[in-house]
Order: structure tokens, then C-alpha cells, then sequence
């Protein structure tokens, strides 16, 4: 069971990684609305573990992107020039947008666990009230940045200004429901982004912060020794992910080059009325 359990996680995670619905969000809700309790797959362990497996998708997905602009980045060190290229200055600017990401995830990783992921214990009702606010809140982002947008600009037109606007927004992802895809993808449509290139410059400055936060989950368990579930689940819960997130990139990309955000703006409000309808029936 918890095999299958794995497998329903993986592909949860692969589709709601880089479509702005939170796929942090999805993972505390699918365990809470089945009353899956085993601590393997309800830790933040096991989120770490899948968001690794998107992670692979994403590096997966952009290779040649990932080559040109890490040989960008080591040759603007080596000549101390950034202007005049636009691979190196894409480069810097991705490392400069996770900046305030990986401050947030270190400062805050510890009471989000306390709040949303205890072992062997159901998530409160608090809890789960607050995570269909914040989805509530975020899709309200997302639609007014949608209907106000120009979607007009290129990512190649980004300016130092975007990025720190941008970077700050992928901070507020720490928090379960928000969505680091769907916070990036709001901004970079509130600075008048095209839907394609905010999303494509989304998942790109999200890639090394979910490295960051994998090699620490991962630096972590091994300290504490793996269980024999966890030895099982997490490379079952890795490659699911990995190919559902794959395929789930290079659709929504062709999605959003014809179509509006507006159908996740829907879905969010569906969901978040599903909780509170739950959590009250429940109570």
C-alpha cells in the first residue's frame, strides 16, 4: 500500500511542480483527505525526495539551456565581464533570484515542519484552514496579474529590478500553498513577462533551490540512517515524479504560448473550497 501510495505522491508532485497550484500544498492534502499517516511519505523527507525527482525533470528538460549558461557563468568569473551577453547576464541573474529563496527556506524550513508535517500525527485543522487561505490568496494574486499584464515582454529583456521582484516573490514559497511556480510566474506577469517566458524563467530559477534544499534533506538522512520504507519509497517516489514532471513542462510551456492562467485560478478556488468543506464535515 505504501508503494502505491508513493507512486499516487510522485505524479501529484510532477504535475503540480510547475503548474502554479502548489505542489506542497497537494502533498500535505492528498495524505490528509485519505488519512495516510505513515511517516514515510507524510515527512518532509519524502517532499524533498519528490521535489529532488522534479528537479531531475527540470535539468532534464532544459540540458542544453543548463550547459550553455553554467559555461556562461565560469567564463564571465574567468574574464570578470557579465555585459554584452546575454547567457552570462541570465546566469548571474538566476543565481541573484534565489538569493532571497534560500534565506527564507533556511530561516523558516524548521517551524513549517513543526506546522504542516509531524510524524504519525494528522495535520490540525488550523493548519489546513490556513493552507486553503493562502491557496485562496495566491489565486487572487495570479488572476489579477493575469487580467492586468501586458504580456508583452521577453525573458531576455529582464532587468536587475525583475529579478530582485522576482526572487523575493519565489520566497514566499516556503509556505505551503503559495507555490513557488505560481508566486514566480505572478510576478514575472505583473512586470509583463509572456506567460511562456515567465514560466520558462520560473522553472529555471527554481532549479537550484530545490538542489539546495535536496542536498540538505539528503545530507540529514543520511545522518540519521534511512528506514527500510524510506530506502523503497523514496527511489519509487524519485523517478515517478521526475517523468511526470517532464512531460508536465514541456505541455504547460505549449499551454501558455495560446492560453491564459486563468483555468489554475479556477482549480485553487475549487480546492481550497474542498478543504474547508472537508475540514468542517470532520470537525
Amino acid at each position: 500500500m505504501e508503494i502505491i501510495q508513493a507512486i499516487i505522491l510522485g505524479i501529484v508532485q510532477g504535475l503540480t511542480e510547475y503548474i502554479p497550484i502548489s505542489s506542497s500544498a497537494h502533498l500535505i492534502i492528498i495524505p490528509w483527505l485519505f488519512n495516510w499517516t505513515d511517516p514515510a511519505i507524510t515527512s518532509l523527507s519524502f517532499d524533498v525526495a519528490l521535489h529532488l525527482g522534479t528537479l531531475v525533470a527540470v535539468l532534464w528538460f532544459f540540458a542544453r539551456d543548463w550547459v550553455r549558461l553554467i559555461r556562461a557563468w565560469f567564463i564571465s568569473i574567468k574574464e570578470r565581464k557579465i555585459a554584452g551577453d546575454p547567457d552570462r547576464r541570465l546566469a548571474w541573474y538566476i543565481v541573484l533570484g534565489c538569493i532571497p529563496g534560500g534565506i527564507a527556506g533556511v530561516l523558516a524550513e524548521s517551524k513549517i515542519d513543526q506546522w504542516f508535517h509531524q510524524p504519525n500525527t494528522p495535520i490540525s485543522k488550523n493548519a489546513i484552514l490556513v493552507l486553503a487561505i493562502i491557496i485562496l490568496l495566491l489565486a487572487f494574486a495570479l488572476l489579477i496579474a493575469e487580467k492586468l499584464a501586458k504580456h508583452t515582454r521577453s525573458m531576455e529583456g529582464l532587468t536587475f529590478k525583475d529579478v530582485v521582484i522576482i526572487g523575493l516573490s519565489q520566497a514566499l514559497a516556503v509556505f505551503p500553498g503559495v507555490s513557488r511556480s505560481g508566486s514566480t510566474i505572478t510576478a514575472g506577469l505583473a512586470l509583463g513577462l509572456k506567460r511562456e517566458d515567465a514560466a520558462r524563467f520560473s522553472f529555471l530559477l527554481g532549479a537550484p533551490i530545490i538542489a539546495g534544499a535536496g542536498a540538505k534533506s539528503l545530507i540529514d538522512l543520511i545522518q540519521a540512517g534511512f528506514t527500510g520504507n524510506e530506502l523503497i519509497l523514496f527511489p519509487i517516489g524519485i523517478v515517478v515524479a521526475a517523468i511526470t514532471g517532464y512531460f508536465c513542462i514541456k505541455y504547460l510551456l505549449t499551454y501558455l504560448q495560446k492560453h491564459s492562467t486563468d483555468i489554475f485560478v479556477y482549480y485553487r478556488w475549487a480546492l481550497a473550497g474542498l478543504i474547508v468543506l472537508v475540514a468542517f464535515l470532520r470537525a
